[in-house]
């Protein structure tokens, strides 16, 4: 049988228990931090000690275990007995840990754990001792359940962290299927995170977003979030689509807040996944109301907004040094012509292809000319991403000529002679 076929992968409640640490170097303090901050009950037996330099409350020091501590120590904290190991150290300890640097005292340790039927760990040579200390990580998901995975390679320690870091990483990015598949219990409420995808690239949205999709009981998903995303998720996951086209809009607002309530008061995650940011005419913040007023909890996830990102995908930014010191966002079909500022200062409109001629007609000022620079960047980062330039005098013609159509952003600024398309 081989080493690794013989080792129970146990998790072990060392919370108020003695766990008695010999040996007070970086490896043995790194060990009793892990314990303290599980809650043990720890009795260091060494002579000297780096203790200090991992910050470990020290709640008691004796030079001579026989005299005996003024009591045990309690848990969370340590007890600090400043001299070298002798048997009956272990008395009453449910776990040991040995790292001295000494392979003759590792072994006493270890022999004396063996006879009182105590694991011991063994930091100098793991096949001295009873137990291993596996590479860990944890992560704590959107219900505050606590995820750990623990990593043993064959007493290869180096190639365990790698395998741990490599889990953690994908944890963290919620590549990993982390639902939650038990119910929850009782009247217990779920929660609704509003997750800003980007402009819909699978790549671009937020590693936070990532995660507290994998965990999502409930989907409701707008047209242009990530959708590619969806395709990830298990078949139980509901998935409701209220995206909205130009003029078209099947679900109300109202029924979308309606939606997101009831889905969280029935004990369900509920991930409202929008494009770009959800406050950047996202109409995020109704919906956070909605769940408020309802006692849902609510967390809003911001995403790479479409306004800065999209024109940058074709390479226009909003700002650079020298040709524009600052930009505006705004729909199309609002105000434009009372916004201030002239070619230096970038307009970026959303939602205003079909009102492209007159919002270009209405931009036009004695600040800025017709000859301003405009581009039209249809489907950011999507398939048909195209952008077509000109100026406010002519774009609205060559968007048409060209068959401009939604989704789109409008650029309007000298930043846009910046494009790769723009004619030199």
């Amino acid at each position: 049988m081989s080493d690794a076929a013989q080792i129970y992968p146990l998790g072990l409640q060392v919370a108020g228990r003695l766990v008695v640490v010999v040996g007070g170097g970086p490896v043995a303090a790194r060990r009793v931090r892990s314990l303290v901050d599980a809650g043990a009950r720890v009795r260091v037996v060494a002579p000297h000690a780096v203790l200090g330099e991992q910050q470990i409350p020290v709640a008691s020091e004796t030079p001579e275990f026989e005299t005996g501590p003024a009591g045990e120590p309690q848990p969370g904290t340590i007890e600090w007995v400043r001299r070298e190991y002798r048997t009956g150290d272990l008395d009453g300890a449910w776990l040991a840990h040995t790292a001295t640097g000494s392979a003759a005292t590792d072994r006493q340790v270890a022999d004396d754990a063996e006879r009182a039927r105590i694991f011991c760990v063994t930091a100098g040579d793991a096949s001295v001792g009873s137990a291993w200390v596996p590479a860990v990580a944890r992560t704590t998901l959107t219900d505050d359940a606590e995820v750990t995975v623990a990593v043993t390679a064959g007493r290869d320690p180096r190639r365990a962290r790698a395998i741990r870091d490599a889990v953690a990483g994908r944890l963290a990015s919620g590549t990993l299927p982390l639902r939650r598949h038990r119910p929850r219990a009782g009247a217990e409420q779920g929660r609704v995170w509003l997750v800003g995808g980007g402009p819909g690239h699978t790549g671009l949205i937020t590693a936070r977003g990532r995660a507290v999709l994998a965990q999502a009981d409930v989907v409701v998903v707008d047209r242009l979030g990530p959708r590619a995303l969806l395709e990830e998720l298990a078949p139980e996951v509901e998935v409701i689509d209220v995206g909205k086209t130009s003029g078209n809009h099947p679900v109300p607002q109202h029924e979308i807040n309606a939606l997101l309530v009831q889905h969280a008061l029935a004990g369900r995650d509920v991930v409202r996944l929008k494009g770009g940011d959800p406050y950047v005419f996202g109409r995020g913040g109704e919906e956070l109301a909605a769940c408020r007023d309802a006692g849902v909890e609510v967390e809003v996830v911001p995403g790479v907004t479409s306004a800065v990102s999209v024109p940058a995908a074709v390479g226009i930014p909003v700002t650079h040094r020298g040709v524009a010191r600052g930009f505006s966002v705004l729909t199309g079909h609002d105000g434009a012509a009372n916004v201030p500022g002239g070619p230096d200062h970038t307009l970026v409109l959303l939602m205003g292809v079909t009102h492209l001629a007159g919002t270009a007609a209405a931009l036009v000022t004695d600040d800025r000319p017709a000859d301003t620079p405009a581009a039209v960047v249809e489907d950011g980062y999507g398939k048909r991403q195209r952008v077509t330039v000109g100026t406010l005098r002519t774009i609205a013609a060559k968007a048409a000529a060209a068959g401009v159509k939604p989704p789109a952003i409008i650029v309007v600024g000298d930043v846009v002679r910046l494009s790769p398309a723009w004619p030199t």
